[in-house]
């Protein structure tokens, strides 16, 4: 224990060994010639009962126990420390060491010291500072357990089930016990000072667990009192982002939470939350909606600002070319930027005059910078429609100029479909082929019999529609008409010899010029004498008479029978009126003869 200057400095110092009783307190000093502590003055019953009564006052130093010390001495390696006991203690210098390293106490000053055991092997009291400290700390932290008092320290680092931290000794925060809401990320608290409550303490096992949750709800139980009391629909908060996820931000308005929606934070597009707000944010937000039963609070922030839809269309007239930026792609288009809030949609339709666009990311890619043309606006259904091609001229409308009907083109085939090619005429711009003016004469099944992709060749155009985009093209226009030559030089009553290519059951085809084809009716190939069929052989040629041209549809009619039978001409004129008449067919007609 601390004690005075005067009691402890002898009256007289001895010779000899240094008389206990000299540091009795409130006792004065013996006498003494002799190194047994007596003389002649000294009287033996007093000398024995104040031994006794020395002796007895260092039995009431208990180990284990705080007592305060005087710091008597202090070296660059110990600090010597007076206790009121028969020896002094040594400290090692570490511990009054501060952050920088320098020495915190001087001689004369007084300090609370652990007694840990009485007597060293050197014969010293042994005594700590440290845990002394820690021992005033326990003490504390059980007073502070008892009287729900507030306790701060700092996240040492994170262990298993929660947190490590320094409260002057190290306690236990559970991760159950850090929030009223789960916390995903625990490294991020390491280094931060927390306001705590001890809600459990043991100090033989020297355990204590913290709780930061049973404070925050305490906290929050006011806060949310006073909130509720002037909570209402319609009035402006302000709030602290408390947590962001990918369909809005938790709202702090005071001990209850609200939710930004996504869609409320912004008039303009938002692709996630944290690219408007950062947790810890203040921002102000209105109340769209409150639930008193649940007690849920839905915000908003961009009905803090007008809707630019309102005035939309006095800015973006249908007509109006306008500067944007590419901020999304579809499969059927582009949303363009045309300022904070507001967008526009070119269609893939309305990207190109020429090219077929399979998806707009061949066109335009996010972020790009373009220019469009105002196609329409709808107001109410938040809608703008853009067009890419419209400023710029169109090629079918030029294609008309420059490639009249009837002029002549070369091409590559870039494509094959089953009912013609498509011919480059220009680039991004194809005609197309069909496969009924592939040929004058071959019956063409598949352009691929006619043409093969990557042949360049040559062909006339027949027809251009600017506003659908199509372009016709003839590949047998280019080559004399067979049929027409034909026609010109043969008649109805004409001999002609022709070769039987096929047989059919209603009759034979036969085939009177390279290309040409006629048809010999069942009833037509009759021999005239025996009143039989003539038996007509496949790759043999016979003679026969013309009894029928119609150059409109490309047919011929023959007949083996007009050339022996007499009756014949009357036969095929009354076959000629029923057929005009809708009545009965040439073979009909010649049975009942």
């Amino acid at each position: 224990m601390a004690i005075s200057q005067d009691e402890q400095t002898p009256a007289t110092e001895p010779t000899g060994a240094a008389t206990p009783a000299a540091r009795v307190p409130g006792k004065q000093a013996l006498k003494t010639t002799s190194p047994w502590g007596h003389d002649d003055d000294t009287d033996p019953q007093e000398y024995a009962r104040l031994l006794d009564l020395y002796d007895n006052s260092f039995r009431n130093l208990a180990e284990g126990e705080v007592v305060k010390g005087t710091v008597l001495k202090v070296t660059a390696n110990e600090v010597v420390i007076d206790v009121g006991y028969k020896s002094e203690g040594v400290i090692a210098v570490d511990e009054f060491l501060d952050e920088t390293g320098q020495i915190i106490v001087r001689e004369g000053d007084v300090v609370d010291v652990l007694l840990e055991r009485t007597e060293d092997r050197e014969g010293h009291i042994v005594l700590s500072r440290e845990k002394a400290e820690k021992m005033k700390i326990w003490d504390e932290v059980e007073r502070a357990f008892q009287e729900r008092k507030v306790v701060i320290g700092r996240v040492v680092e994170r262990i298993k089930g929660g947190l490590a931290v320094d409260i002057g000794v190290r306690a236990f925060l559970p991760g159950s016990q850090i929030d009223v809401r789960p916390v995903r990320n625990l490294d991020a608290l390491k280094g931060q000072e927390l306001r705590m409550r001890v809600i459990k303490v043991n100090k033989k096992r020297g355990n204590i667990v913290l709780s930061r949750k049973v404070l925050l709800e305490e906290e929050n139980a006011e806060k949310k009192k006073s909130t509720l009391e002037t909570l209402a629909e319609g009035k402006v908060l302000r709030g602290v982002v408390k947590n962001i996820t990918d369909y809005g931000a938790f709202i702090d308005l005071g001990g209850i939470d609200g939710l930004l929606h996504i869609t409320d934070m912004s008039w303009g597009r938002v692709g996630h939350p944290s690219e408007l707000f950062k947790v810890n944010d203040e921002i102000d937000v209105v109340v769209l909606k409150y639930d008193q039963a649940t007690e849920r609070v839905s915000l908003g922030h961009k009905q803090l600002m007008a809707d630019p839809w309102t005035t939309v269309m006095d800015r973006f007239p249908a007509g109006a070319r306008m500067a944007g930026k590419v901020v999304s792609l579809t499969d059927y288009g582009a949303f363009i930027e045309l300022e904070p809030g507001v967008e526009g949609l070119i269609h893939v339709s309305e990207m190109s005059w020429s090219k077929r666009v399979k998806h707009p990311s061949k066109i335009l890619n996010v972020g790009d910078s373009v220019d469009a043309m105002v196609l329409g606006v709808d107001p109410a259904a938040r809608r703008i429609s853009l067009g890419l091609k419209q400023v710029e001229s169109n090629p079918w409308h030029e294609l008309a100029e420059k490639y009249p009907v009837g002029t002549k083109i070369k091409g590559k085939v870039r494509n094959l479909t089953e009912f013609g090619a498509f011919v480059e005429v220009e680039e991004d711009i194809d005609g197309l082929i069909h496969i009924s003016d592939m040929s004058w004469s071959k019956r063409v099944k598949h352009p691929s019999e006619v043409l093969k992709k990557g042949d360049v060749v040559e062909a006339m155009v027949l027809s251009i529609d600017a506003e659908n985009q199509r372009l016709s093209l003839g590949l047998k226009q280019l080559a004399t008409d067979i049929w027409e030559d034909f026609f010109s030089r043969y008649q109805v009553g004409s001999t002609i010899e022709g070769k039987v290519v096929r047989m059919t059951n209603f009759g034979a085809f036969v085939e009177l010029d390279e290309g040409i084809e006629g048809l010999i009716h069942v009833s037509e190939f009759d021999d005239s004498q025996g009143g039989e069929k003539i038996d007509l052989e496949v790759e043999k040629s016979y003679q026969m008479k013309i009894i029928k041209l119609s150059p409109a549809e490309r047919k011929i009619g023959l007949s083996i029978r007009a050339l022996t039978n007499a009756n014949y001409r009357a036969d095929y004129e009354s076959f000629s009126e029923a057929q005009g008449q809708g009545g009965a067919t040439l073979g009909d007609h010649l049975k009942h003869k």
